[in-house]
Order: structure tokens, then sequence, then C-alpha cells
């Protein structure tokens, strides 16, 4: 594996390789949930209300403003605009945009407007919350009505020529189906082509035990001798746990149980309303018990942790109970794309647009129905990023007349679950107490959490263009572990870090203890190495995990009996 003195990063990214195939596209556009924030649609009318408060108390600025846009529209209007679109915007890929006069003067004017809008919103007195607001309502509504989502779309217009209107009879069909079925959102996937067990999650296993809360899910050994310590993976409660096991080439459970790692992973039950009460202390029970099963099948003392996103909370929350009750059951943790100290995503939009208002409304929300739904968090965030999540199927499904893409990364992230009521409520005061990095701001099973009690090695991952938890909060959380901390920084997004399997084209990452103080510091020194993280992550846990003993012959024990063939019963549950 090569390594060299990593430039910083502002330089390499430049020169990243951007993959332009369907499947990865699929995984930059896919949706990560992220149950700890929330964002109400009233944050849009807010929005527009502070754009027009700004009009009225400054209106000379909003008149030059006014001014100088119109006359930029009307420039391109006439065909004077000088405006290229970025080559990464998909939505004015077809080359009519550029050699039709009118498509091309329509694409110039609108993103003129865009262009005047954001700058007179920049320009205004309004405090960097309100600016945000106002940028974020301003372009939901200018994405919504851009020239690329109507019928005179170049590319739609050549297909109902080509298919004699067929497509836009399909296209239509489509609309209706999704009005009726999917929130009246256009479908992001095909789910017909897919079957948990059959062609997603299907490294064979057992389940070895269940309680009401999770399935524990036993892995086959594939090696003649395995590491004696197991690994436990813990996924976001969210999210259904086979991110990690979709299909046999970019599944990272069949990668680590191949090079001779004793794997079991949780599947989370899909709570409903009767699970109202279930919160953060349910979920560390309910993973002890896990932990426990899996120590006395393997005869291991102890483990190794995996805790992705919330998963990666949850787990933070475990090990911090653990050093309160003096327990030793964990020797090392793995925590892809988790922020454990919210307080770094408050540059961010979503940190902008958070408020004790929003966070109280949301709370009562659930609250009152006893769940948040999956989907329903998932249509707030397509609405935070609606080009990629919602226009960019809105244009094929119902303008091409095309069938929603058939992927295995969009199945997964169309098959969300509830999170209980309780539970969310935790998440978001976990967004607004910061307790990880403050001690003694969250009580777990009655004990106060204090990760400086914490005393783990550490392997932390985050992706370079990841939006969901963004990578300078995520080598935070390297510090919070401590100086036993292996933070690695691979160039891609917040799913697409994680299935980073070897031989991913263009993949690099950078990786390194993490003794600086923030994250730009660190990624100056940090060594690059070329190809997928997994290879750099299996040595570190190799490592750590033991002697090799004999793989065993059976899974589960005489005192947890497999219950059942993996993936279990509790995934399919909706």
């Amino acid at each position: 594996m090569s390594t060299a003195k990593a430039k910083p990063l502002r330089k390499q990214a430049k020169r990243r390789v951007v993959d332009n195939s369907l499947e990865d596209a699929a995984a930059r556009n896919t949706l990560a949930v992220s149950p700890f924030v929330g964002i109400r649609m009233a944050d849009l009318g807010e929005g527009v209300q502070a754009l027009l408060s700004a009009v009225t108390k400054e209106p000379a600025n909003a008149a030059r403003h006014l001014i100088s846009g119109t006359k930029a529209v009307v420039r391109a209007i006439k065909g004077q605009s000088d405006y290229t679109p970025d080559p990464k915007d998909k939505r004015f890929a077809d080359s009519a945009w550029q050699t039709s006069a009118i498509h091309k003067r329509l694409m110039q004017s609108h993103a003129t407007l865009y262009q005047a809008l954001a700058k007179y919103i920049d320009a205004t007195t309004l405090g960097q919350r309100d600016k945000a607001r106002a940028q974020l309502a301003v372009s939901v509504v200018l994405d919504a009505i851009a020239p690329s989502n109507t019928l005179f779309n170049p590319s739609s217009l050549k297909r109902a020529v080509d298919t004699g209107g067929a497509s836009w009879v399909k296209g239509f069909k489509n609309l209706v189906h999704d009005m009726r079925h999917n929130h009246g959102l256009p479908a992001s996937v095909d789910k017909s082509k897919f079957k948990v067990g059959v062609n997603l999650a299907t490294c064979p296993g057992k389940v070895v035990f269940r309680n009401e809360v999770l399935e524990l899910i036993q892995y086959q050994s594939q090696t003649e001798t395995v590491f004696q310590r197991p690994l436990l993976i813990c996924p976001p409660q969210v999210n259904k746990y086979y991110a990690l096991d979709l299909s046999p080439e970019k599944s990272l459970i069949r990668f680590a149980v191949q090079q001779g790692i004793q794997l079991f992973a949780v599947s989370w039950r899909n709570p409903t309303a009767e699970q109202r009460d279930w919160n953060m202390s349910s979920y560390i029970e309910a993973l002890d018990a896990a932990v426990d099963a899996s120590c006395q099948i393997t005869g291991s003392p102890d483990i190794s942790l995996w805790g992705a996103c919330s998963g990666g909370m949850t787990t933070a929350a475990y090990l911090g109970w653990l050093a309160a009750t003096g327990q030793h059951k964990v020797a090392n943790i793995t925590s892809p794309v988790c922020v454990l100290d919210p307080e770094n995503f408050q540059d961010t939009t979503m940190g902008l647009l958070l408020t004790d208002e929003s966070v109280a409304a949301f709370k009562a929300s659930t609250r009152r129905k006893g769940v948040l739904e999956g989907s329903e968090l998932a249509s707030i965030f397509a609405w935070l990023r609606p080009n990629d999540l919602i226009w960019n199927y809105w244009i094929n499904n119902y303008l091409l007349g095309n069938d929603p893409p058939a992927f295995d990364i969009l199945y997964w992230n169309a098959d969300t679950t509830r999170l209980p009521a309780a539970f969310h409520c935790d998440l978001l005061d976990i967004m607004q107490k910061s307790p990880y990095a403050h001690a003694n701001r969250m009580t777990v099973l009655g004990e106060s959490i204090d990760m400086k009690k914490v005393d783990v090695h550490a392997y932390v991952v985050a992706g370079i263009t990841d939006h969901i938890t963004p990578w300078k909060a995520c080598y935070q959380t390297a510090r919070i572990y401590g100086k036993k901390s292996v933070f690695t920084l691979a160039n891609a997004g917040h799913l697409q870090s994680l299935l980073n399997p070897p031989g991913a084209a263009k993949s690099f990452f950078f990786s390194g203890n993490a003794h600086s103080g923030d994250g730009e510091s660190w990624v100056n020194q940090a060594a690059r190495h070329e190809g997928s993280w997994w290879p750099h992550w299996m040595e570190w846990l190799q490592a750590i995990s033991g002697e090799r003993i004999a793989a065993p012959r059976r899974l589960g024990s005489r005192k947890h009996k497999p219950i059942m063939d993996a993936p279990g019963e509790y995934v399919f549950q909706t």
C-alpha cells in the first residue's frame, strides 16, 4: 500500500476524478437519514418572512439589487449571458441546452435569477441563521421551477417524439402511482428487483439471540482459523442493518468474515407506537445483552464494536455506561460517519436552521404520534437536496417516462424504519446538549456519562463529501475517543464512504492518529493511501483481535442455540 505526504485537502479534491457511473451516482445521491436532526417545513416560511423583512427594512438595498438583477436576467433573455452550467449538473447535460437558442436562454435566465437572489440575500444585514433560511427557501422554489423540470426539457421532447407520446403517457401513470403510494414524491428505486435474503443480505449466518429490541446474527466463518475476539456491528436504528451486506462484492460483512473475523450483527426491531417509551437506555440494555451473548458464544472476555451514524452515538453511550460501571466488555470501537459533538454542526446549513423552537416542535410531534416515521424524515431531507433527491427522479420517471432505477443502495435507502418517540427525543437532546463532549449531561441506565473515562482503541471514518456528518465534525469524534484513535478520511460521501470495497475505482483515503486539534491541521499532515480503506482498517483490527483459533464448526452455543437463518425476522418488519 503506497503512502505519501498529504497536500492540503482542497488541492487534493481538485485532482479527484469523479466516477459518473449510474451506480456511483446513486450512492452519492442516497440519503442516509440522520435521526437526530429535524427541520420543520415552517423554516421555509420563516425564510421567506426573513427575506421580506430585509426588503422592508432596507428598501434602497433591495431596489439596487432588484435593478441589477433584472438587468442581468434581461441580458440572459436576449442571449447576452456567458453563463455555462456546472458540468456536474445533470439537469442540463443535454447538448440542446447549449445549442438551442431558446433552451439556452431559458437555462441562463433561470441561473441568473438564482445568482441575483443569492447575491442579494448575502448583501442583507440579516443574521447568519436568517440568511441560511432565506437561501434555503429561495433554492427550493427556484429548483422547483427550473426549466429542466418541465415538458419543455429537450430530453423529454426528444423522447416523446421518438415514442409517439408514449413516454409522456407512461410518465403520467408513474406520477399517479407515486401520488398514491409514495407520499407524493417520485420513486427513487424499482423495488420489484430486490428481495432481502435473496439478492440482498445474503451472507450466510444464523440468528442466535433475540429479545424484544433486537436480533443478534452470527455469520458463518469462511476461514479455517479465526481471531479470538469477535466483532459486533451496531447499525443505526433509523435504517436496516444490511447496508453492510448488500451485494457480495460490496459487503463489508462478507469481507470481514473472509479475513478471519468472527462477526456478529445487530438487527433492530422496527418499533410501533406501542414501543413509544423505548429510549437510549432501552437500546443500551438490549445491546449489552447482545454483547454478553457474543462473548458467551465465542468464549472471548470482550469484543470489538462497530457503530455508525446514530449507531455510533448508541455505542458511545454504551461505552460511557461501561466505564461508569467499571465493566470491560469492549476492547475497541470502529465508528464511521458519526458525530459525537453536535456543536460542530453549528456552521453548517443544518446547524444554522436548527433552533430551540424547531427541536421543541419536533419533539412534540413525535411524542404525539409515538414514533418518527423514517419516510417522513426522508421527505424532509429530500427537500433540503431536491435536485438530487426529488427533481432527478421527477425528470427520469415523469418527463422521460422511465422506470425508477434498480440499485440495491437505493432500495436499502427506501427501506426505512421508525424511531420510538422517547429515543428520538434523546437524540434531539444530544444535538442540543452535546453530552459526549461535556461530562455528566447524559444519564444512561442511571449512570452519568463521561467519555474521558472511556479507554479503548478507536478507528473513526469520515467522507470528504459527506453532507450528513461533515468530516471535520467526525474528526472531533476521534478526538473524543482520545490518544488511541486513528482517523481515516475517504474520498466519498456518507454511505459511499462505507461501501468502499477493494478495487473501487479512483478510491483513496487519508489516515493517521488524531493528534492535531482540528481537522484541517490533521489532513495536512496525514498520510495518503491509494485504494479502499477496508484493508487498512482490517490490518488495524486484526492486530488487536487476539490470537488465531480454530473456526467454530457450528454457530451459536448450548445457551444460545440458532433460532433461524440470517437475515432473521426483524429485518422484514415494515
